[in-house]
């Protein structure tokens, strides 16, 4: 894979990003009512891909003779999750300007994502490609992502969209790897707080996609710092922090400070949400997993639906969970996500995970690989 040139982003009063903006959400940034979130409606920044299976279900990348495809990308997957739950999601990103990037455009239509945002991108540039096993021993996964498309959206392409809109701006991480996607969602935060959006952010650190592990420690940590709600894993929350088992009072930090809520996974163990003045545990939902990724994503749809249908954080993050236990049972990531029927009635049909206070953190071994 080709390596990510690192970038430099140009800070201007206008244009891109304000100095003041950048050294992180106080005063009237600090001030986002979340309750805005029952909008239910959500722009969402970055990247769509074709993601390719081996076809049967447990058939290895090492020997398959048959594939099937469908939709991917981390922020397509989170547009469809709040869209079969009845949300109105609205991508923004690019895609090439070929059958590839016509596939990813058929299937958010599919879905009933909105694409108005979404552009074409000509010449050598390539939408992102996943090929992966449904199999969950030994894993296999292989991303191409030479000369993304995705990295192409522009400050210009962010300007054009009706923030007052929509009740809640979200993004992954990866669009901040590279130029000019990096300015454009950082402008893109700041216009849509401006506007009083909640900010939220999954960490969603790949690092193929970044030139080095300090300017993705730097710009995540930027980036954490300006929004509302930050998720991620436990490494991820690690690597904000700069060392290992220092993820756990990253999150603290960003939820009694700049954020109102952080949520930090831990795989198999849960995870711990944190608002200023409480936290707790949640356990997850004891399914057979066919695989290992697109967890993420649907615990980001299910939770953020649960809280624009007014369920309170608790039960919200659960509901997160069991759309998380929901994907990692069935093949793919965007066609696994459940609509909102599928989602009660999985429910209803497994008892719900132990939740406990942070004071039971002190078993809490470290850090586990997600």
């Amino acid at each position: 894979m080709v390596e990510p040139n690192c970038p430099e982003t140009v800070f201007r009063k206008s244009g891109t990003i304000g100095a003041d903006f950048h050294s992180g959400r106080t005063g009237f940034f600090a001030m986002t009512d979340l309750a805005r979130l029952k909008n239910n409606r959500f722009v969402v920044l970055g990247r769509a891909g074709m993601d390719i299976y081996a076809d049967p279900p447990g058939a290895k990348l090492d020997t398959v003779a048959r594939f099937v495809a469908c939709l991917g990308g981390s922020s397509a997957n989170i547009a469809v999750a709040i869209s079969r739950h009845g949300g109105n999601a609205s991508l923004v990103t690019s895609v090439s300007d070929d059958a590839i990037g016509r596939f990813c455009l058929n299937e958010l239509d599919r879905y009933g994502v909105s694409r108005a945002h979404v552009k074409q991108v000509p010449g050598p540039l390539r939408t992102s490609l996943a090929i992966a096993e449904s199999t969950f021993e030994g894993h296999q996964c292989v991303l191409y992502r030479n000369g993304a498309a995705d990295f192409q959206m522009t400050v210009q392409d962010v300007e054009q969209i009706d923030y007052g809109s929509f009740g809640g701006l979200i993004t992954t991480g990866t669009v901040f790897a590279e130029e000019p996607s990096r300015s454009a969602a950082f402008r893109a935060l700041e216009l849509a707080a401006n506007a009083g959006l909640p900010l939220i952010v999954d960490i969603d650190y790949r690092p193929h996609s970044w030139c080095s592990t300090e300017d993705a420690t730097e710009t995540l940590s930027r980036a954490g710092s300006l929004c509302d709600i930050v998720i991620g894993n436990d490494t991820e929350f690690d690597f904000m922090a700069g060392g290992a088992d220092q993820g756990l009072e990253k999150a603290r930090t960003l939820a009694r400070s700049t954020a109102a809520i952080a949520v930090y996974k831990m795989g198999e163990n849960g995870s711990v949400t944190i608002t200023g003045d409480n936290e707790f545990r949640t356990g997850v939902f004891d399914v057979p997993a066919l695989k290992p990724i697109g967890a993420g994503d649907g615990f980001m749809g299910g939770l953020l639906v649960g809280l624009a249908a007014g369920f309170p954080l608790e039960a919200a993050v659960v509901r997160g969970a069991a759309c998380a236990a929901i994907v990692v049972s069935r093949v793919g990531c965007a066609p696994a996500m459940p609509d909102a029927k599928e989602l009660e009635e999985f429910l209803a049909e497994h008892p719900i995970p132990r939740t406990s206070y942070a004071d039971e953190l002190q078993d809490y071994p470290g850090p586990t690989a997600t």
